[in-house]
């Protein structure tokens, strides 16, 4: 019996080791599709707005085969991630988080279009109406005359022109 549960171990060590080595085999590595996909959501540290997936630099290169590295690690999209903004700051990041100052980022464009929209909407009414004349300013009446004329040298001007005709 002892001698049947001494092999019986053995031969479950034994499976359990190459089950081990079959599974790491059977792992596959992380596709170019993988790695862009996280890529895409970065920027190159050294390149001015450009995205690491499309970066030609040898840099670039390093830090795509980095991210695959990592993915074959078994690593997930948001540790790699945060590897990368650890090492060289938020502004790796293609999207800003949204957290702290950065909100302003979220915010301010769509407050700006909508004061830019209330701006616009109220100079078109604005413009659109008629104008009402106040009272008392010189308007003509039904005999084409023009009543309460507001200054005297206007109103001594018309009454020249009366009578020359």
């Amino acid at each position: 019996m002892k001698k049947t549960l001494l092999i019986f171990t053995f031969v479950f060590m034994l499976a359990a080791l190459f089950t081990g080595t079959a599974l790491a085999q059977d792992s596959t590595p992380p596709t170019d599709n993988e790695v862009n996909a996280i890529a895409k959501q970065l920027y190159c540290p050294v390149c001015e707005s450009t995205p690491l997936d499309v970066c030609p630099t040898e840099a670039c290169k390093d830090w795509r085969e980095q991210i695959r590295t990592m993915l074959a690690e078994g690593k997930t999209e948001d540790e790699i991630l945060q590897h990368f903004v650890d090492q060289y700051g938020d502004r790796v990041m293609a999207e800003p988080p949204a957290k702290g100052f950065n909100w302003i980022i979220y915010l301010l464009p769509p407050i700006i279009i909508l004061i830019g929209a209330i701006i616009l909407f109220r100079s078109l009414k604005e413009w659109t109406t008629p104008k009402v004349v106040a009272a008392g300013s010189s308007v003509e009446n039904e005999a084409g005359e023009a009543s309460t004329p507001k200054d005297e040298y206007l109103s001594k001007f018309e009454e020249e022109l009366k009578k020359r005709k």
